[in-house]
């Protein structure tokens, strides 16, 4: 088995031993589940160690045929688009199950979907052929329906069955691109997703922007793009801060990974298609940080804050040049980490008061001073401040816009100050004023709340202080693929 192997099937390893484990032995089930988690963490750090950051090419690519008539394969690899997503992914599976545990219905059913859930989002950042991506894209939707209809809150069915509907929906868009493009003569060279990027240069230019307009649709549901985010506040609200935590901090991810390597196989639809996903991008940005402004439910709050931080990630998509795509790359690892880290503070101050509204706090700094300082750290991270990788990820972005639209990024710049407006205005709720009532005998973090939250508290501010690890990771593809896109974008007609 190789290295990538190993790496993908450890989580489902650890599913088929939770479901031996007998549904009583609830400390045996949260012991074995941290422990995969761990060691899944442990696997991608040990990959990343050995991981060449100079060479844009795939590397540890493993190929074992499936079908030779179709040409899809079992085929894995990593480059530097998949590396930080895979750290992420194992890194916020992690933290979410450190916040698991008081969780005390359904113990075992609730790990098994978690570990569930992390072996196909896994699968989707390692596959190198498009029969595998979708295969694993669709069984993310399995665990993360029954995580938020059994565990969620209140309106948790409507929720669930809201966001299964959306996203099987984006996915049949998705399936009916990629069978346009296997419509044509496929070279079967290497993998699956190798031919079909053969096979669509071979493709006139109104279909190529009639399949990227599908694998838009497929993508945009998942990331989520304007005016296919109705599932996300729904789903965020009522699914656990866990799960908030994994749905916001990675599966939004996969859409916009997703999207990137899409691009790249369809990169004159792309240029025809610009100004479309810059208006999507710049819409969305100031759309959901206007929305995120007006709410006083805290998870509201920060779910409609995705679709604006997602739209920053597609605006540097769209600008198809290295800078913009460097900074989209960056902006979905900021945001999975500073999502990730507010949900999750969220959902600990949930617990401890059951209410979410941000007008019931005050003072809290004076009450659970360990807690106020992460969530103080983590709102000043999602306003974009110098000193935390938000700041690295847009100005990124806001170069490769200007480079490619000029002043036209003005509007990019309204998207950040309404981020900054709703951050300060939930900094001055919680820890300014009169500690109230029901507040003053709140308990502070817990020693695995700490572990967790500290964590990706200390990857927003340290990547923020140093960030050249990260952005080293993926320079070298990032480069690769902007040449690739240019080229052909130079030859097309």
């Amino acid at each position: 088995m190789g290295m990538l192997s190993l790496l993908l099937w450890t989580p489902a390893l650890g599913v088929l031993l939770l479901a031996l484990t007998p549904s009583q032995s609830v400390a045996a089930i949260r012991f074995l589940a941290n422990a995969f988690t761990s060691l899944t963490l442990l696997l991608c750090v040990g990959v990343m160690c050995i991981y060449d950051p100079h060479n844009g090419d795939l590397q540890f690519s493993e190929y074992f045929p499936l079908n030779p008539n179709l040409g899809s394969a079992y085929a894995l690899g990593v480059d530097g688009l998949s590396m930080p997503m895979l750290l992420l992914a194992s890194l916020l599976t992690s933290a979410a199950l450190l916040a698991s545990f008081k969780l005390t219905i359904s113990v075992k059913g609730y790990h098994i979907c978690v570990l569930l859930l992390e072996f196909g989002v896994l699968g989707v950042f390692l596959a190198q052929d498009w029969a595998l991506f979708y295969i694993f894209w669709e069984v993310t939707l399995i665990p993360l329906f029954f995580l938020i209809g059994r565990w969620g809150g209140k309106r948790r069915h409507a929720a669930s069955l809201n966001f299964v509907l959306y996203t099987m929906g984006g996915s049949v868009f998705m399936l009916m691109s990629l069978l346009a493009i296997s419509q044509y003569d496929l070279q079967h060279v290497g993998s699956l997703m190798t031919s079909m990027h053969q096979a669509a240069k071979d493709m006139p230019l109104y279909e190529q922007v009639l399949v990227l307009l599908g694998f838009l649709l497929g993508f945009g549901v998942k990331m989520p793009v304007f005016p296919l985010h109705g599932w996300l506040p729904l789903a965020h609200v009522e699914a656990p801060s866990a799960i908030s935590i994994l749905l916001s901090g990675i599966l939004l991810k996969m859409g916009a990974y997703g999207l990137i390597r899409v691009i790249v196989m369809l990169p004159e639809a792309a240029q025809t298609l610009q100004p479309l996903l810059v208006f999507l991008a710049l819409f969305g940005m100031i759309y959901g940080g206007l929305l995120a402004w007006r709410q006083s439910d805290l998870k509201a709050m920060v779910a409609y804050s995705s679709i604006s931080h997602m739209g920053t990630v597609l605006l540097g998509i769209a600008t198809l040049n290295e800078l913009g795509i460097s900074g989209a790359v960056l902006q979905m690892s900021a945001h999975g980490l500073i999502a990730g880290a507010l949900f999750l503070l969220v959902g600990i101050l949930y617990e401890r008061t059951r209410t979410r509204n941000v007008q019931d706090y005050g003072g809290l700094i004076g009450v659970v001073p360990r807690l106020s300082l992460l969530l103080i750290l983590s709102l000043l991270a999602a306003m974009g401040l110098p000193g935390f990788v938000g700041f690295i990820a847009e100005l990124h972005t806001l170069i490769g816009g200007y480079q490619q639209w000029g002043w036209l990024v003005w509007v990019f710049l309204v998207g950040v100050l309404i981020s900054a407006a709703y951050a300060l205005r939930t900094l001055n709720l919680l820890f300014t004023g009169s500690v109230k009532p029901a507040m003053q005998t709140l308990d502070d973090l817990t020693p695995p709340e700490w572990l967790a939250a500290g964590s990706l508290v200390l990857a927003i501010v340290g990547l923020g202080l140093y960030p050249k690890p990260l952005i080293d990771l993926s320079a070298a593809s990032i480069s690769q693929i902007s040449t690739l896109i240019q080229v052909r974008v130079t030859k097309a007609p």
